[in-house]
């Protein structure tokens, strides 16, 4: 059900499926609410959904967890409040249509590794991107993991071991974004695609990510000849 979900921002235009973090006075800052409503949203979002558009409202995508609510943590909560987070982004990478992250103002911390959890990530210029936790006395956790296999292992931990901010031309040049727009080109692109095709190749791009090569190769094949099931030569 996507009702009462007052820290997001949902609408539907046509195929597409447009969802923002909602906290702009509060820099869209990642709070426990806010990934327990991503999580539900994600899970819940209408079959007629070919492409999700996951952005943030007000002047900036994501200014990282809530430091009043971090402030809070202690060893028992801490585990809880990240393992949150990834079940937000575990639903986004679950989802079996393309998310795109429409990216501005900044990226940080925790709303970089909610991007990091999308399919494309496309960002206004002027975008900062930074991983500052170290400099809060914890480390990057949870999908900060997909960094390496977004930019490589030095560009990730430059970020992480640092907590310098890039902007979005250096972001575009590392590989942590595809492209510095407003995303309507992609968009047209992926609504171009057969719906089936694009579900089975979001399916293996992440195990392509994840698997040894005989297992993607393995797979891959059946993921062909199930295309053509009901085909005649």
């Amino acid at each position: 059900m996507l009702k009462n979900l007052d820290q997001l921002s949902i609408s539907l235009d046509g195929a597409i499926a447009q969802v923002s973090l909602n906290r702009p006075a509060k820099r869209n800052a990642i709070s426990d609410a806010l990934v327990a409503q991503l999580h539900t949203c994600f899970i819940n979002l209408p079959a007629a959904v070919r492409v999700v558009v996951l952005g943030g409202r007000g002047k900036t995508f994501c200014g990282g967890a809530d430091i009043e609510e971090l402030g809070t943590l202690n060893v028992e909560t801490a585990p809880r409040f990240v393992t949150h987070i990834h079940d937000a982004c575990q639903a986004i990478r679950e989802l079996p249509v393309p998310v795109v992250a429409r990216l501005h103002g900044a990226v940080i911390g925790a709303g970089l590794e909610i991007a990091a959890a999308c399919d494309l990530r496309v960002a206004a210029e002027g975008t900062k991107f930074a991983m500052p936790e170290v400099r809060l006395a914890i480390p990057s956790v949870v999908e900060a993991a997909l960094l390496p296999r977004l930019m490589g292992s030095g560009r990730a931990a430059w970020l992480v071991l640092t907590g310098e901010a890039i902007d979005a031309r250096r972001a575009l040049e590392w590989g942590l974004i595809e492209e510095i727009s407003d995303g309507e080109r992609l968009l047209q692109h992926l609504l171009s695609g057969e719906r089936n095709a694009l579900r089975m190749q979001k399916q293996l791009l992440q195990l392509w990510d994840e698997a040894p090569l005989a297992t993607s190769v393995t797979a891959s094949i059946e993921r062909f000849a199930r295309a053509h099931a009901g085909k005649r030569t």
